[in-house]
């Protein structure tokens, strides 16, 4: 996915938890940007014919059996991501913490409504 559909999708995530904010854009932009990487890299780890280890030769001309480099770099950006998302309050632990510290999703009643809309 594009990092534009990812920063959408990020987005909508956190305004559906409660826990949107718009300081939150930079680190949103950040996440996107580690998706898109993501999926750019599992694409070539599935052109690779997704093997998670791969044969290695070493400067002393020892082969070895390797974890894929691309199958790295996946879990590293997951890791990344991981952080991002609880920081949005998009997992169950950052979402637990931020409604600790008073983010709490907030639900306008008919009448914040109609005050809202000038009637």
């Amino acid at each position: 996915m594009i990092k534009r559909t990812w920063k959408k999708r990020i987005k909508q995530a956190c305004i559906d938890a409660g826990t949107y904010e718009a300081w939150f854009d930079d680190a949103i932009e950040t996440l996107a940007g580690i998706l898109e990487n993501r999926d750019k890299a599992q694409e070539q780890f599935k052109a690779m014919n997704s093997n998670p280890v791969v044969m290695h030769t070493n400067k002393g001309g020892n082969t070895n059996i390797v974890k894929n480099p691309a199958l790295v770099i996946i879990n590293e950006m997951n890791m990344q991501a991981l952080q991002y998302w609880r920081e949005l309050g998009l997992t169950p632990k950052g979402f637990q913490a931020m409604q600790k510290a008073g983010f709490k999703k907030q639900e306008a009643s008919f009448e914040d409504i109609l005050a809202n809309i000038g009637i």
